[in-house]
């Protein structure tokens, strides 16, 4: 019964492991208020990339399954990009999505460290149409 026990708790640990190191490659998004990632682009000479989402939409969470956990866009996007995920219902959401006018899900934009978005897209995004999307707005 020892065995059992020990190696089960071997197996949970190699499991975890392993599980939250591909999860740990995609994008790292910050946990931040807009403020405060307003004043980091602006200290770190860099664009805010922020995905306005809802909680209830499906093609948001395919994004965030799919898209957003891809080692090559984590690799680009924590490059160049302070990265927020912000739900537009909830919290300072909503009064982000009155000022940028969110209508649709997903939206995401590119916004400067003055607050003025430079680059919207709209609609779920493969990896290569998101990578192709931001392309004119990395920061040397």
């Amino acid at each position: 019964m020892k065995n059992f026990v020990l190696i089960t708790l071997l197996f949970a640990t190699v499991f975890f492991s392993f599980d939250g190191l591909k999860n740990s490659e995609g994008i790292n998004f910050k946990n931040v208020s807009f403020e405060e990632a307003l004043e980091m682009a602006d200290t770190e000479g860099k664009y805010i990339f922020v995905d306005a989402y809802a909680e209830w939409c499906g093609p948001c969470k395919w994004m965030e399954k799919n898209t957003f956990k891809n080692p090559k866009v984590g690799r680009l996007f924590n490059k160049h990009f302070i990265n927020l995920k912000i739900d537009m219902e909830k919290g300072e959401g909503t009064e982000l999505a009155r000022k940028y006018r969110v209508t649709q899900y997903p939206t995401m934009m590119i916004i400067n460290s003055e607050g003025e978005v430079v680059k919207r897209i709209i609609g779920a995004k493969n990896e290569t149409a998101l990578i192709e999307a931001v392309q004119n707005h990395l920061q040397p």
